[in-house]
């Protein structure tokens, strides 16, 4: 999706309409207003995802499925009906083709675990990128220990965007999966990912996409860009933590065997033999997290509240107002800048380290990340340890970006004395 076209002068008063929603936001740190830019680690919750999972524990508690009194078919009600919400953010054919998990990097494993080491063998590869997680990174090097298959690796270039030359190169008898980020989380790249999945299935490679970033961000629709699998986290899109979705297409699921054993994955046990349920429940084992599911499935509608052009041209905005400010402080150098990104600006000042950055904003109430975010091998590509990271949600404005500016002008102040 080309994002160049959508930019705007976009109102501050907007955004703090916006940021009403959210309670949190309304908090001071340091006896200064809260500046919260750590939204690519989690995002808050506006007061109707609160309210749901309060509910849910105030009047309908009970167990899901197989009950049949008034409280048990009530919140099974609404747990599906969450279900059906996520599939219908995603465009999924059905909705027992989503998963239930506790957030992306369970769905990870679950495709390493189920998909991955019924099929792969020594001398097989997996393809991935330089930029991933290390949640999409870690699972798939133990299915390589588990089977003898090995990792094949896209490079970046300076820029922090995919080089996907080299990808075409990559492609081959031996690949077996490919599995890359929708957006990077350091970077804020977006991935070219339909020409991904379409350039892998033209070998006949499935693929699967890390969604953690992009579904706040981006409209998904996965039966267009035709991947295998899906996967992001509820909380990440104002939703709870502790949920999230896999999506799968249902030949590939109902031919993986269950990644868990226990209940309500069954459809019938006895000692001499076990047959499992129907999806999306055999990968479904125990107790749910069924407020969390619940709380998902308003944070998806409150999402849906939104006009996606809207969301875009305000983030993209924000983006461009943010990256000129910073580009003008002597001595900062943005990490990543690809012509494709979403609201993610990971940064190093000279002579600091971010994590001294980090204390310094915190003190001026401007809450954002430091560290390898989970992305060590990138980290290395770029020849840093680290780097400060300050990442959007639609109710950041341009005053946020104002004060972020100021606190590092007063970190470097800090560190000259």
């Amino acid at each position: 999706m080309s994002l160049t076209n959508k930019l705007f002068h976009y109102d501050d008063l907007q955004a703090q309409f916006w940021r009403t929603d959210f309670p949190l936001l309304k908090s001071r740190v340091h006896d200064k207003p809260l500046i919260y830019l750590d939204n690519a680690a989690t995002t808050q919750k506006p007061l109707a995802v609160i309210e749901a999972e309060r509910n849910y524990y105030l009047y309908t508690n009970a167990n899901v499925h197989r009950g049949i009194h008034s409280l048990s078919l009530q919140a099974t009600e609404a747990y599906e009906h969450a279900r059906t919400t996520a599939q219908h953010l995603l465009n999924a054919a059905s909705s027992s083709e989503i998963i239930f998990v506790r957030g992306t990097t369970e769905a990870i494993n679950l495709v390493a675990q189920s998909y991955g080491r019924s099929r792969l063998h020594s001398g097989d590869e997996i393809i991935l990128s330089q930029m991933e997680h290390h949640s999409n990174i870690v699972p798939w090097q133990m299915l390589c220990q588990q089977t003898g298959a090995t990792l094949r690796i896209i490079p970046v270039n300076d820029d922090g965007e995919l080089r996907m030359e080299v990808f075409a190169g990559l492609l081959n008898e031996h690949t077996r999966l490919v599995a890359v980020t929708h957006v990077s989380n350091s970077l804020g790249t977006i991935n070219p990912v339909a020409e991904i999945v379409a350039q892998a299935h033209r070998h006949g490679v499935p693929v699967l996409l890390d969604g953690a970033q992009a579904v706040a961000h981006l409209p998904v629709d996965v039966q267009a860009l035709d991947c295998d699998f899906y996967a992001f986290s509820g909380h990440k899109l104002y939703g709870p933590t502790g949920i999230g979705v896999l999506y799968g297409k249902a030949a590939l699921l109902e031919a993986m065997p269950p990644y868990q054993g226990g209940g309500d994955m069954i459809r019938s046990v006895s000692f001499a033999e076990t047959t499992f349920n129907s999806l999306p429940y055999r990968f479904e084992a125990g107790t749910p997290n069924i407020a969390g599911a619940i709380g998902l499935g308003v944070a998806i509608d409150y999402l849906n509240n939104f006009d996606w052009e809207e969301l875009l041209a305000h983030e993209q905005s924000l983006l461009t107002y943010a990256m000129q400010a910073m580009s003008d402080i002597p001595g900062l150098r943005i990490i990543g800048n690809a012509r494709e990104k979403i609201c993610i600006l990971s940064f190093v000042l000279e002579g600091m380290h971010p994590h001294d950055v980090g204390t310094i904003l915190d003190g001026e109430g401007v809450a954002i990340r430091t560290g390898h975010h989970c992305n060590m091998p990138l980290m290395e590509r770029f020849g840093v340890p680290a780097t400060a990271r300050a990442s959007f949600a639609l109710y950041n404005s341009r005053h946020d970006v104002d004060v972020l500016v100021s606190a590092i002008q007063h970190a470097q102040e800090v560190f000259k004395q």
